[in-house]
């Protein structure tokens, strides 16, 4: 069966969905890999890196007559309707956002698969391409904040005086904030972050950070997330934050409750007490934003002289380990439906709906949608 591996169309993408030091786990398996010339250039890959793993290069379309076809952002619906019946693909697809994509797959007669709903599950840890992606947002952040900020993050002693060390809030203690919490533990920065989830705190304490702690009701949610909560502890919510946030020189929030709006978590208002020179860092802007006035894509100063930068496309700014992080993903997928006879590889893949795994992230096969066993029960 063939693997074919276009170019992403979408404007900004500079991931590529396979490296090529992952080409031989799948021709290994018996499956024959193709990828659309210039595919991995904006990752530093190039097609003579291709080449030499095993892949096919090949200019033009290779997905009308593939099998699968994996890529970083879905396909579109005419990409999809163009496809032959039976395929099967592998990317980013959103029940909510992509929902034309998803039905031009169902008319088409494709599988198509999204890595988004892919259950977080020990057994799936390694085809978790959100945590993955979240990974690089979160050390990307951290940079961010520290290249904007007219101040050291770490502590310096010099001959000329002391250099006190920046002060770093983290809102949001999942894979993205603990990245950034880390990292700009690195720099030297002091940092505190906060998590709705009690349970976290152990997790921020271990990477060296304060865990801020308010007096509000957990909000656990399932999957590893964190659930919606009530306007009315919103509210409190932010009352409370408002004296770390207006003592932080860099702001990084990362909270997102999946297929719905990023929480509010900061105001306007709660912007407008914090120092001129001070940063906010926006990692869910393009999902309505948890900062009041953030834009994807975009740095906003405010009247206060707050320099905010709205997150878009993130994980593409770091291109090279994201694309290598992601193609893992995508191969642990692809191999658990490959299947094989007394240990041998046939080189055919086959979707079995009685593995949790695959169950969960397909949502459409054999021209319809479906819906996962698990979220019938």
């Amino acid at each position: 069966m063939r693997v074919a591996v276009p170019k992403e169309s979408r404007s900004g993408e500079k991931r590529v969905a396979l490296v090529p030091d992952i080409i031989t786990k799948l021709t290994k398996a018996g499956l024959e890999v193709v990828i659309e010339s210039g595919a991995g250039i904006s990752a530093d890959f190039s097609d003579d890196q291709y080449a030499a793993a095993g892949a096919i290069v090949k200019s033009g379309n290779v997905t009308s007559d593939a099998d699968v076809i994996a890529s970083v952002q879905p396909l579109t619906p005419p990409e999809m309707s163009a496809l032959k019946k039976g395929a099967i693909t592998i990317s980013f697809l959103s029940p909510t956002t992509a929902v034309d994509s998803i039905d031009a797959a169902a008319s088409a007669g494709v599988t198509a698969l999204s890595l988004e709903l892919v259950p977080r599950i020990s057994r799936a840890q390694s085809m978790d391409a959100l945590t993955s992606q979240a990974l690089c947002a979160g050390y990307r952040a951290a940079l961010v904040g520290a290249e904007l900020s007219p101040r050291f993050f770490p502590l310096l002693m010099t001959a000329a005086g002391t250099v006190t060390p920046a002060q770093v809030v983290v809102l949001g203690a999942g894979v993205a904030g603990l990245q950034a919490i880390a990292t700009a533990k690195r720099l030297g920065a002091v940092v505190s972050a906060y998590d709705v989830r009690p349970a976290s705190a152990d997790e921020v304490k271990s990477m060296g950070a304060k865990f801020i702690t308010l007096e509000l009701e957990a909000l656990e949610g399932s999957g590893g997330y964190a659930r919606e909560m009530t306007e009315e502890r919103a509210a409190k919510q932010r009352e409370l934050l408002t004296p770390y946030i207006s003592a932080a020189d860099v702001l990084i929030t990362t909270a997102a409750v999946p297929g719905r709006a990023a929480p509010r978590l900061v105001t306007a208002a709660m912007v407008a007490t914090m120092k001129p020179g001070s940063v906010v860092v926006d990692l869910a802007a393009e999902t309505g934003g948890n900062v009041e006035g953030t834009k994807p894509g975009e740095i906003v100063t405010t009247d206060n002289g707050v320099r905010m930068w709205g997150g878009k496309d993130v994980p593409s700014q770091l291109p090279f380990h994201a694309s290598m992080l992601f193609s893992r993903n995508v191969v642990n997928l692809l191999l658990l439906m490959t299947k094989s006879v007394d240990g041998k590889p046939t080189g055919e893949v086959i979707p079995d709906f009685s593995d949790e795994i695959i169950d969960a992230a397909t949502l459409t096969f054999n021209g319809a949608r479906r819906t996962p066993e698990g979220a019938k029960k």
